[in-house]
């Protein structure tokens, strides 16, 4: 029994028809939904006070992206004690950790490495960064996503797996307690493993330059920004930063905040 970690839906989709191929990746896929390279990661540190990890998440994420019908429940953390848990029943168990070059990678694979790591000479490691693939059209490319590697592709690659070695749980459990302690509001990939904390502004000049006099939607905004930058933090974390520059003066904005991004436009002031 393999247990597939995997950071997003779009990332599982062809990993989840990869593990359906190939009787030597048999097992559970296993999606964290969280994005922890952006938000607060030490709950003692949290504005409020809250009894876990995981509300702590939801509340971040509540505030970004307000929602009174399906308020966010972020619960990565008990699925991956769930499978924990089931690792210390079925000592055959393994747990393979599948990391793309990006910062919600990289973080999650560093946030799980506690609780994994607890499994001795069990716990692999499939890190994509600079590896070649195949497209559709059998042309040769370096994916930055998992989603964006063909099924097949992914069965050849189980064959990267390798074991996170005592000494790689010892320096990379010690960079997550960096990344806690700084407990940063932004944290950027610089390429490996290297993280690095921001300030909550960093993003801010890029989604500045994109406004112009006249009002525009707040989606066009972040579309242009994501299209021009390739910023690994997506839409509603951008959408929220353009709602707290206009809450600081820095922008005029119009429209409904409350609902999604085409619901409401911003503006330079004049």
């Amino acid at each position: 029994m393999i247990y597939h970690f995997v950071v997003g839906d779009f990332a599982a989709a062809p990993l989840s028809e990869a593990v359906s191929l190939e009787p030597a990746m048999a097992g559970e896929v296993v999606v964290l939904r969280d994005i922890l390279h952006v938000g607060p990661l030490d709950k003692t540190q949290a504005a409020e006070e809250v009894a876990g990890f995981s509300e702590m998440r939801s509340n971040f994420w509540r505030d970004v992206a307000p929602n009174e019908k399906n308020p966010v429940t972020v619960d990565d953390m008990e699925r991956l004690l769930d499978v924990s848990k089931k690792m210390y029943e079925d000592e055959t168990a393994q747990a393979w950790f599948w990391m793309a070059p990006g910062p919600a990678d990289v973080c999650a694979y560093y946030w799980s490495l506690p609780y994994l790591s607890k499994h001795v000479g069990r716990l692999y490691l499939v890190h994509i960064a600079g590896l070649p693939f195949l497209d559709e059209n059998g042309k040769v490319f370096f994916p930055k996503n998992i989603s964006n590697i063909l099924p097949k592709e992914l069965v050849k690659a189980r064959r990267l797996a390798r074991p996170v070695t005592p000494a790689e749980v010892e320096v990379d459990t010690e960079e997550w307690r960096r990344l806690t302690a700084e407990n940063a509001p932004v944290r950027t990939h610089e390429g490996g493993k290297k993280i690095v904390s921001r300030e909550e502004a960093y993003y801010d000049s890029q989604l500045i330059g994109f406004c112009t006099p006249q009002f525009q939607k707040a989606s066009k905004i972040v579309s242009q920004v994501l299209s021009k930058y390739q910023n690994p933090t997506g839409d509603l974390y951008l959408g929220w930063r353009l709602r707290k520059l206009a809450d600081a003066g820095k922008l005029q904005l119009q429209g409904d905040v409350s609902k999604t991004l085409k619901d409401f436009e911003l503006k330079l002031f004049e």
